[in-house]
């Protein structure tokens, strides 16, 4: 991507979500919603703080969530993604490890 976010902001995109229901049922395309989830593709260098540069709580690769109407919607190299400030950000999704089974 030839593109670098500026100060606090985040480059995502949107990780689209199952087009069918547990039961089976195929969801049209316009009756879904836009997924609230998404992978970090960019980060800026970070906020200024008292003249300080603050680094983000994020990193390219992470799984975040996102509030529905957060950042701006672009279309980069072909593809659709949002900018947005690292505080539209609600938190980073976790993978946890796969439980042994004995």
């Amino acid at each position: 991507m030839k593109f670098r976010p500026l100060h606090d902001r985040v480059v995502v995109r949107r990780i689209e979500q199952e087009e069918k229901t547990a039961g089976g049922i195929i969801i049209p395309d316009t009756a879904k919603e836009k997924p609230q989830e998404g992978e970090i593709l960019a980060v800026g260098p970070g906020a200024r703080e008292d003249g300080k540069l603050v680094a983000l709580d994020v990193k390219v690769g992470d799984r975040v969530l996102f509030g529905k109407w957060s950042g701006t919607e672009v279309k980069l190299d072909g593809k659709d993604l949002i900018i947005m400030k690292e505080s539209d950000i609600m938190g980073v999704i976790e993978s946890s490890p796969a439980k042994k089974s004995k």
